[in-house]
């Protein structure tokens, strides 16, 4: 995955998608029982508590930050999201087109900087500009 989701050198047309309101994002998504939909290709009935999806979140943050770990890398094994297998990349999006407190965090990240845990109805999430 592109270091830079909103970049230009992405695909051409990339510079004209920004410009247009949209913004290239990826993400990391741990559901939890209470979760719109509490399964994944992952598990297919996914009983942890929100609390603990949180828990599970911040040591992925924690590798992130530290170096250890890519957002991409860890969302191939690690996210409850079909967009795993695309490393999070969720492709260019504008606002109304995803849940309200995914969309406030992304459109505030910079390119190339990660959120900290963001809580839908989904889950939570790091996203990663």
């Amino acid at each position: 995955m592109a270091q830079h989701h909103s970049a230009a050198t992405i695909r051409p047309d990339a510079a004209a998608q920004t410009k247009e309101g949209k913004i290239r994002a990826a993400h990391l998504l741990v559901k939890h029982r209470d979760s719109r939909r509490p399964s994944s290709w992952r598990e297919a009935e996914i009983t942890r508590t929100k609390d603990e999806a949180i828990s599970i979140m911040l040591e992925y943050e924690a590798r992130i930050r530290s170096g250890q770990s890519s957002l991409g890398d860890l969302a191939i094994t690690e996210s409850d999201d079909s967009s795993a297998r695309k490393r999070g990349d969720l492709g260019f999006f504008g606002r109304g087109d995803m849940q309200k407190e995914f969309e406030d965090a992304a459109f505030a990240l910079k390119p190339g900087e990660v959120s900290h845990v963001v809580e839908t109805a989904s889950g939570v999430h790091l996203i990663e500009r």
